[in-house]
């Protein structure tokens, strides 16, 4: 998980926009998973997420995923943000 440049800060230097970037496979690790945790958060805290899936981050978007024993499902958690206005792009 790479977090992006901040793209805008109001006078107050409070976080507004955000776009983190994720480039690992869904599973196997748990980077995926708490970048989108990290997301969430921001987004109950009033910043404007992007979400940037790159190489094996693409997979985390696929639907009908089997989730492995254990963990999350990734995709699920994508939909969850997408539904709260978080845009994301491959």
């Amino acid at each position: 998980m790479h977090l992006g440049e901040v793209t805008e800060m109001n006078e107050d230097c409070v976080m507004e926009k955000l776009t983190i970037i994720l480039n690992d496979p869904p599973y196997g690790t748990e980077k995926i998973y708490n970048g989108l945790r990290y997301a969430s958060a921001l987004v109950s805290a009033g910043v404007q997420v992007n979400l940037f899936l790159l190489a094996d981050g693409n997979a985390s978007a696929r639907r009908g995923q089997e989730t492995p024993t254990g963990y999350y499902n990734v995709a699920d958690m994508l939909g969850e943000l997408i539904a709260k206005g978080v845009k994301v792009k491959t």
